[in-house]
């Protein structure tokens, strides 16, 4: 794996004079990809490390404690996808207060140059950074000339005539979407979690399920979802889950919980990471436990109609 940086420390020596990726990142969708991979060029061209930079919390987070949670990935996920991109380095920014404050001419001068020797950025063309979003583009390659640091910037990559966005990626996901969600993120979304002790009931039926909180991860629309798991040792499973507040029971409790199809093993806690393929149905109440029972029956046979 490679090493997690933070961009509250000086930069290691050997990685001095890197080209960075510089944006949120969250998702790690086709736009950020196309550019992490214009810092990955660029870097390789002129033999320099090559590091994507992220920010956590989510700046949207420190200025809006009470926004609803809208993650896609977590760090963990994000080191994964930025290494297998080629990346020799994550850069993480802690946005806090101080972060916030610091100007747009701080940020490119004692952060990016002093501090963390940076030789070339790229960015998306409308991120912003700095106090207020004083910076842009015209101001990174202003200050950045002064400095000694190159920017590039890429365009945004287009799907179905539209831009490719993590709000556009979250929109599928509420609406339960996958297919889109999927084309736009170049992969399935995933929800990363401990399996920890539920109530149950899924083992008395005849379908036990692994249950995982759902944290800061963005809430996909309700319902039931083919789905695939990677357990660990990286074992790959398929299955069928719920997503939501299970309405037949109470209280309601919101969850993810998979069956994972032709397996029998103890994963409490464990980290597990459950895919989400398809949307099934909505959730819904049954009038008794059998019902309930042949519902979850249907559902399976239909999840591996799905998954092949």
């Amino acid at each position: 794996m490679i090493p997690r940086l933070d961009a509250g420390q000086p930069m290691p020596e050997s990685l001095r004079g890197a080209v960075i990726a510089l944006g949120n990142f969250d998702g790690f969708h086709l736009g950020h990809q196309a550019v992490a991979g214009e810092a990955i060029g660029w870097a390789r061209a002129e033999g320099r490390p090559a590091i994507i930079a992220t920010f956590d919390p989510h700046p949207v987070r420190h200025f809006a404690p009470d926004a609803p949670p809208f993650r896609l990935t977590t760090l963990d996920q994000r080191q994964e996808l930025f290494a297998a991109a080629g990346a020799d380095a994550m850069l993480v920014f802690a946005f806090n207060a101080e972060l916030a404050g610091t100007t747009a001419g701080d940020f490119v001068v004692k952060l990016l140059g002093e501090r963390l020797g940076v030789a070339g950025v790229v960015t998306g063309e409308d991120f912003t950074f700095g106090k207020g979003r004083g910076g842009n583009l015209g101001v990174l390659r202003a200050v950045g000339a002064e400095t000694g640091i190159a920017a590039r910037a890429v365009g945004p990559v287009m799907d179905g005539g539209e831009p490719v966005s993590s709000s556009r990626i979250r929109g599928a996901l509420k609406a339960g979407d996958c297919p889109t969600a999927t084309r736009l993120l170049t992969r399935p979304f995933a929800i990363r979690g401990t399996v920890r002790h539920g109530d149950k009931l899924g083992r008395t039926i005849g379908f036990p399920t692994a249950n995982v909180s759902l944290e800061n991860y963005l809430r996909p629309r309700y319902g039931i979802y083919a789905v695939t798991g990677v357990l660990p040792g990286g074992q790959v499973v398929k299955g069928a889950a719920n997503l939501g507040v299970r309405p037949q029971f109470d209280p309601p409790k919101e969850l993810l919980e998979p069956h994972f199809f032709d397996f029998s093993g103890d994963l409490y806690g464990q980290e597990i990471e459950v895919a989400l393929h398809h949307f099934l149905r909505p959730e819904a109440k049954f009038t008794s436990l059998e019902a309930l029972t042949a519902q979850i029956e249907a559902d399976c046979t239909r999840a591996r109609e799905l998954l092949g």
